[in-house]
C-alpha cells in the first residue's frame, strides 16, 4: 500500500508516462491517417520546411493520460477539478486552432479576436473558481510570507492564465522545447506544492510530468508529432493555475524563465521594428529561432534552453522556502 504523498504522486508520474508511451503509437498513426499534419510558415527557417506536412495535435498525448490518471487515483477533493478542467477546456480551443491550422488550409488557426475571447472567457470562469470558490485571495512573496490581495486576485489570476498560455505557446517551435521546460516547471511546482502539504496538487503536477516525457519520446528531434496548441495552451494555462493554487505565482516568471523570455523576445522585436521603422533586433523571433539563426543546431538550441530551465526551477523552489 502506497501511504506517502511523494511516493504516491511519483507512481501517479510513472502511470502517466506509460499511458501516454502506449497511446504514442496510435496517435500518431490516427493523425497520420487523418492527415493532421502541420503547415509550416515561409517566414519561419528554411530548414524547418521538411517538418511541413508532421502530425501535430501531439498535446492529447499528454491531456488524456492526465485526466485518466488524475480522475481515477486521485480522490482528494473537488479542488482538483480546477485544474483539469483548465487542461481539458484549453487543450480543446487549441485543438480547433490546430485543426484550422493544417497543410491544405485555408486558413492559420482562428482569427485572433475569436482565440483571444475563447481564452479569456476560460480564464475569467477559472480565476472566478479559484477565488470564490476555493477562497484564494493571497500571494507568497519570498522573505515576507503570505500576503492577501482581495479582489485584485482574480484580475490576476485572468491575466496570468492567459499569458502563461501564450508564452508556452511561443516557445513550441523546435522538437521536444515546449514538453522538456514545460515538464521541468511541473516538477519546480509539484516539489513547491509537496512542501506546502499540498498532496493532491502535488500528485496532478508530477502526472503531467510523467505524461509530458512519454509524449517526448515521440517528440525527440526529429519529431514523428507536434504538440501543437492542443498541448501548448493547455499546459501553460494549466502551469499558471497550478501556480496560483500554490500561492506562489509570484515565481511563475522565474520558474518558467524560457517561456518568458520567449513571449518577451517577440513583444521587443515588433516594438523595436515599429520604434526604427523596419529594423530588427533578434534575426528572428522567438528567440529560439535567434540562436538557430546564429548557427545553433536545433538540438543545441533545445537542450541549453533546458539547462536554463533547470536552473530557473531550481531557484524557484528556493525562493519559495525563503
Amino acid at each position: 500500500m502506497i501511504d506517502h504523498p511523494m511516493a504516491w504522486a511519483l507512481t501517479n508520474a510513472a502511470l502517466a508516462f506509460f499511458l501516454s508511451f502506449v497511446l504514442g503509437p496510435a496517435v500518431v498513426r490516427f493523425l497520420q491517417e487523418q492527415k493532421l499534419g502541420k503547415e509550416i510558415r515561409e517566414e519561419g527557417p528554411q530548414t524547418h520546411q521538411v517538418k511541413s506536412g508532421t502530425p501535430t495535435m501531439g498535446g492529447i498525448m499528454v491531456i488524456i493520460p492526465v485526466v485518466a490518471a488524475t480522475m481515477l487515483l486521485n480522490n482528494q477533493g473537488r479542488s482538483i477539478l480546477v485544474p483539469v478542467g483548465t487542461i481539458i477546456l484549453h487543450g480543446i480551443v487549441g485543438a480547433i486552432d490546430d485543426m484550422r491550422s493544417l497543410v491544405g488550409s485555408a486558413k492559420m488557426g482562428l482569427n485572433v479576436p475569436t482565440k483571444f475571447g475563447l481564452l479569456l472567457g476560460i480564464a475569467t470562469a477559472v480565476a472566478v473558481t479559484l477565488h470564490f470558490g476555493l477562497r484564494l485571495e493571497s500571494i507568497f512573496v519570498p522573505f515576507l510570507g503570505k500576503i492577501p490581495i482581495g479582489a485584485w486576485y482574480v484580475p490576476i489570476a485572468v491575466f496570468t492564465i492567459i499569458a502563461t498560455a501564450n508564452a508556452v505557446n511561443l516557445t513550441d517551435g523546435l522538437d521536444t522545447l515546449a514538453g522538456g521546460t514545460s515538464a521541468l516547471a511541473f516538477a519546480a511546482y509539484g516539489i513547491i506544492a509537496f512542501l506546502q502539504e499540498q498532496s493532491f496538487l502535488a500528485t496532478f503536477s508530477f502526472t503531467v510530468v510523467g505524461a509530458l516525457l512519454g509524449f517526448l519520446w515521440f517528440n525527440a528531434h526529429p519529431a514523428q508529432v507536434f504538440m501543437g496548441d492542443t498541448g501548448s495552451l493547455a499546459l501553460g494555462a494549466t502551469l499558471a493555475v497550478v501556480a496560483m493554487m500554490t500561492g506562489h505565482w509570484l515565481l511563475l516568471p522565474l520558474v518558467g524563465f524560457v517561456f518568458v523570455a520567449e513571449a518577451a523576445s517577440v513583444i521587443i522585436q515588433v516594438v523595436y521594428f515599429k520604434i526604427t521603422k523596419g529594423k530588427r533586433l533578434f534575426k528572428m523571433s522567438p528567440l529560439h529561432h535567434h540562436f538557430e539563426l546564429l548557427g545553433w543546431s536545433e538540438p543545441q538550441v533545445t537542450l541549453r534552453f533546458w539547462i536554463i530551465g533547470i536552473v530557473a526551477a531550481m531557484l524557484g523552489i528556493a525562493l519559495a522556502l525563503a
